[in-house]
């Protein structure tokens, strides 16, 4: 369940464009997060034995520093799906641009279909199961070591030179658009308090995570970058060009067949999960009351999913009409990660007892402290949102805001 929750639809596009950001020298943003995880995962893990309860970050926010905390990391969740959906969706369908031809047109038309289908789904009460979601997940991980292997007879270790062509600055840039597929470490937190014992098991779950997690990120990217060498940057489904490599042409097809199903399986959590959030966000007086129907168990969240929705279409729309790409929204989606994940540290160093525990938090922080320096300017999209957050519960409290529906 913790290499699902972090494993998701980035790694289908992301080793691509982090070449296109580092050339090769984007394998040390790789190893970097890889490295960098390991304290993050063990500080939340160390939260989620000593805290165990459903509203994670949230409630460990709440714990150590109150409510308006606890509001500012509900708002950067529940704000940062939109791009984060449309971003999801757009890798799924450069995956049938790059197998049937058409371009950006064929890639903004599937990502459309898809949040289309993904909106109807959850509007009428369907779910991927729990089943099926663990098979999607064993989908990607064999899609990844299957491209890994079949490619790897193809490497040429000159595609490794020059090792950093745009300079070793670039490194940064890359490892900003790489938290996405980093992005998942608090998500066991949320399920804590349904472990029989969390204080075992959580830590050996997160510390078996990381090893998986990080051999299977840095073998794709390794494979990437050297089999598919200056080609790599411009790759729009590298997965499928490293099979097309192994198997021959036609596996572009089966590529874009099992990004449409692995982009459809995320996204389905995550409009399923932000809707859900934005009405207990309602019910909870954090955003307007009438956003809250749905909130209890059962109901389907119709008005909050409507939210969610139309700032998705909202995403895709301005970025088709810019022509910027998929790079803006996952950098706007990765700073609001970053800005949970500060929350989220400092929570643990206030919260976690001395100790090899509070010694993990420390170096989460100073892992942190890089993040947010590799983030630059997409900082600013969690700020405004922490921004309104607090503006809003401020005036809420004075009367202005409508009240839940009960």
């Amino acid at each position: 369940m913790y290499v699902g929750a972090v494993l998701g639809t980035g790694v289908i596009a992301l080793p691509a464009l982090a070449a296109q950001a580092a050339g090769p020298a984007s394998l040390l943003a790789w190893l970097g997060l890889v490295v960098l995880s390991a304290p993050l995962a063990a500080a939340f893990a160390a939260l989620g034995a000593r805290h165990p309860d459903s509203g994670g970050v949230s409630t460990y926010a709440r714990l150590a520093f109150g409510d308006r905390a606890a509001v500012v990391v509900g708002w950067c969740f529940y704000f940062a799906i939109p791009p984060s959906a449309a971003a999801a969706a757009l890798f799924g369908g450069e995956y049938v641009a790059a197998a049937v031809g058409g371009g950006t047109g064929t890639a903004t038309l599937t990502a459309a279909g898809l949040m289309v289908i993904v909106t109807l789904s959850n509007a009428s009460g369907l779910r991927v199961t729990g089943r099926v979601q663990l098979g999607l997940a064993g989908l990607l991980v064999a899609l990844l070591v299957v491209a890994v292997a079949l490619s790897l007879p193809h490497a040429d270790m000159a595609n490794l030179r020059p090792f950093a062509p745009h300079g070793w600055t670039a490194v940064a840039p890359a490892a900003a658009l790489l938290v996405w597929s980093f992005a998942g470490w608090e998500a066991i937190t949320h399920l804590a308090a349904d472990f029989r014992r969390p204080a075992r098991d959580l830590p050996r779950a997160a510390a078996a995570a990381v090893v998986v997690v990080g051999v299977l990120y840095l073998s794709v990217a390794f494979a990437t970058v050297a089999v598919l060498g200056p080609a790599a940057g411009g790759a729009r489904a590298p997965l499928g060009d490293l099979l097309a490599l192994g198997l021959g042409g036609n596996a572009r097809l089966l590529a874009a067949v099992a990004a449409l199903l692995l982009t459809l399986g995320a996204m389905n959590a995550y409009w399923a999960g932000a809707a859900k959030l934005g009405a207990a966000l309602g019910r909870d007086g954090a955003l307007p009351g009438w956003l809250s129907r749905g909130s209890v168990a059962g109901e389907v969240p119709r008005r909050s999913l409507g939210v969610v929705a139309v700032l998705s279409f909202l995403s895709l729309a301005v970025v088709y009409a810019a022509g910027t790409g998929i790079r803006p929204l996952v950098l706007m989606t990765n700073g609001s990660f970053v800005v949970v994940y500060a929350i989220g540290v400092a929570a643990a160093i206030r919260l976690l007892p001395r100790g090899r525990a509070r010694a993990a938090a420390l170096l989460a922080l100073v892992a942190v402290a890089l993040l947010v320096a590799a983030s630059g300017v997409y900082l600013v999209w969690p700020l405004l949102v922490g921004g309104a957050a607090l503006a809003y519960t401020r005036f809420a409290r004075r009367g202005v805001a409508v009240p839940a529906e009960r």
